[in-house]
């Protein structure tokens, strides 16, 4: 049964990752620096601090992203849906963290409920 969670999550992963936008996709593979952190909701100033000085992204092809924003991420995932604009990272226990996702091509910008973080190309 374990296996079977298991390959449906892979498969779904999968599908959303061939659904969504590819051009978007392509300019989300890279390494990000964090530059810029607008708290949405109360956020201490060391929170953000660590963010600033800590905060990176990689995203791969395959659907993996590593990095650190309010905690480490050793073996996360991530689906890029809604033609490039809904970005959903997944933690290694499975934990999403959707966001309102802007990807140009040396700018990330992922807008979601508790901060706006504005990520440059490395």
């Amino acid at each position: 049964m374990k296996n079977s969670k298991l390959f449906t999550l892979v498969i779904a992963i999968a599908v959303v990752l061939m659904v969504s936008c590819h051009s978007k996709r392509n300019k989300l593979v890279n390494s990000w620096k964090v530059t810029a952190v607008e708290a949405k909701t109360p956020m201490s100033d060391s929170t953000k601090n660590a963010i600033l000085t800590n905060g990176t992204l990689t995203f791969t092809e395959d659907g993996h992203v590593t990095g650190y924003l309010l905690r480490e991420i050793t073996e996360g995932t991530y689906a890029l849906t809604k033609k490039g604009t809904s970005l959903v990272i997944k933690d290694e226990v499975g934990t999403p963290y959707p966001c309102v996702s802007t990807i140009t091509d040396d700018k990330l910008i992922l807008d979601a409920k508790e901060a706006k973080i504005t990520l440059d190309k490395i």
